[in-house]
């Protein structure tokens, strides 16, 4: 049965990542917006839901601090695991605009994070609040200010749609991802429990990559079909979400006390996100091929090695 459910999410997953892209590309069309945008705020939000969804659930039920680990592991995911395969599948050529505006933010939304746990090891609802409302205050930059980050090499391809064809794509997209990394987190958490490994391994590896699955999926798909802006935007947007919405939105349901365990994980995702920059000037400057998607993936099947 658990075999049943990955095999099935796999494939909802796949169905809904091909139809996101075509909605992402078909709406930066239509209101002339540039991908990078599209990618970090429509994608972003369709393939957080998955991390949303599971957080405020395990909030109500009374086990907030799965939420902690689930973002924590979720957003090292994005970085190590999705970017890392997505980027030794294709080099991806970024713009000054990703050093200047994306990863700052992604970068400032970490720090914040960790500051606001450091000290108490709670993160309470005004905390919940106050990162909101940096979330809104990006969203309303990006659609007023944000220039290209990265270079798109067949704009000439992109396929314009209807708009109640952008509207139903967006939606079985969103839907399919979702179901589908229920259906994958379910068999993943059931065969790991089987074999009686704890849950905060489970919240940190299983249940994050699982949540990281959606991203994965748009990511790869995005670079087959060689919307590179998309698929980086989905990435660096989606860690930003990650901390800024879910967890800003499940704090504001429940306050999430941060078990000390946590404390090493959170070390990791704040050099998970800076080691991106060095990265894209590193060997070759503005770009990120092969060699650094070695490095993320490697230094990602570490951090699961120490976990585990």
């Amino acid at each position: 049965m658990n075999i049943l459910l990955i095999v099935g999410g796999l494939v909802l997953l796949i169905l809904g990542g091909n139809w996101l892209l075509k909605a992402a590309v078909a709406l930066s069309l239509k209101l002339e917006i540039p991908k990078i945008v599209i990618g970090m705020t429509v994608v972003s939000f369709a393939t957080s839901a998955p991390e949303l969804i599971v957080s405020v659930n395990a909030a109500l039920e009374g086990f907030p601090d799965i939420a902690m680990g689930n973002v924590i592991g979720s957003n090292i995911a994005n970085l190590g695991l999705v970017l890392g395969i997505t980027v030794m599948l294709t080099t991806i050529d970024v713009e000054r605009s990703f050093y200047k505006t994306d990863w700052p933010v992604m970068m400032l939304a970490s720090i914040l994070l960790y500051l606001f746990v450091f000290y108490d090891d709670v993160l309470s609802r005004v905390e919940g609040v106050i990162l909101f409302t940096a979330l809104i205050a990006f969203l309303v930059y990006l659609l007023k200010f944000q220039k290209p980050a990265v270079v798109d090499d067949y704009a000439e391809d992109d396929e314009p749609l209807e708009l109640y064809k952008v509207v139903l794509f967006l939606v079985l997209g969103g839907v399919a991802l979702w179901g589908g990394s229920e259906s994958l987190i379910r068999g993943a958490v059931g065969m790991a429990e089987s074999f009686g490994v704890s849950k905060r391994v489970i919240a940190i590896t299983v249940v994050s990559i699982g949540t990281s699955i959606p991203e994965l999926a748009a990511s790869v798909i995005a670079v087959m079909k060689r919307e590179k802006a998309i698929s980086l935007g989905n990435l660096i947007g989606s860690n930003v979400f990650n901390i800024l919405a879910v967890l800003g939105i499940t704090s504001m349901v429940h306050p999430i006390t941060v078990d000390k365990a946590f404390s090493s994980d959170l070390y990791w995702m704040l050099a998970f996100a800076f080691v991106v920059l060095p990265l894209v000037f590193l060997p070759k400057g503005l770009r990120l091929g092969w060699r650094d998607g070695l490095v993320l993936l490697g230094s990602y099947v570490f951090f699961v090695y120490l976990t585990i």
